[in-house]
């Protein structure tokens, strides 16, 4: 079934359309949100909301936009909201939770070092780093280049989640890259 016909299933009520859209987006919702969260239960919590979103919202969609990208859109907002309802929680918890093994953070990888210690240590450290240099970007600079390097989203399909023109994107992402440079460059400078 294609989009539009699967959305307008759902828009009628059909709950094996809506079983398939969720089978369909559900991956790639679970792993935008773990994107932003950090947080293998929050994020499912969160793709948990985000398809409840979309039931609900079913009827409001104008096919203006692909239904993956309104899709992303819930999901983005979703996770922001859920960001800003949460700031008591420190990122660097959630750092910890990389440190010691947790399912976090699984976009930014590292080359494995079995049975070498140091080197494990040291890939967990540049982890952090990246993670939190990351984190500190503006907050459209953040999504922007969340949504291409983590989510390996097009421009365009960026520009349409976050309802900017295409250069705005490309300067927003190649802002985040400068900065991100920046912040990394002084800390391997200071030996951080």
């Amino acid at each position: 079934m294609d989009e539009l016909a699967l959305i307008r299933a759902i828009q009628n009520g059909d709950e094996q359309a809506f079983k398939q859209l969720v089978d369909r987006y559900q991956l790639l919702v679970r792993n935008t949100c773990l994107n932003f969260v950090h947080d293998k239960h929050d994020a499912e919590d969160l793709a948990q909301e985000v398809f409840i979103e979309v039931f609900r919202s079913a009827s409001k969609f104008r096919g203006e936009s692909k239904l993956s990208t309104w899709i992303y859109r819930i999901t983005v907002n979703k996770s922001l909201n859920f960001q800003r309802d949460n700031k008591r929680r420190s990122f660097f918890q959630s750092i910890g939770d990389v440190l010691f093994g947790s399912e976090k953070m699984q976009g930014i990888s590292t080359v494995s070092t079995e049975g070498q210690p140091e080197r494990d240590l040291e890939n967990k450290e540049r982890k952090e780093r990246i993670c939190r240099a990351i984190e500190e970007l503006p907050e459209r600079q953040k999504i922007a280049f969340r949504l291409s390097k983590l989510d390996d989203l097009s421009y365009q399909e960026i520009a349409e989640i976050m309802q900017l023109s295409l250069s705005s994107v490309e300067s927003l992402i190649h802002r985040a890259k400068l900065n991100l440079q920046k912040k990394l460059y002084q800390c391997y400078k200071k030996g951080i």
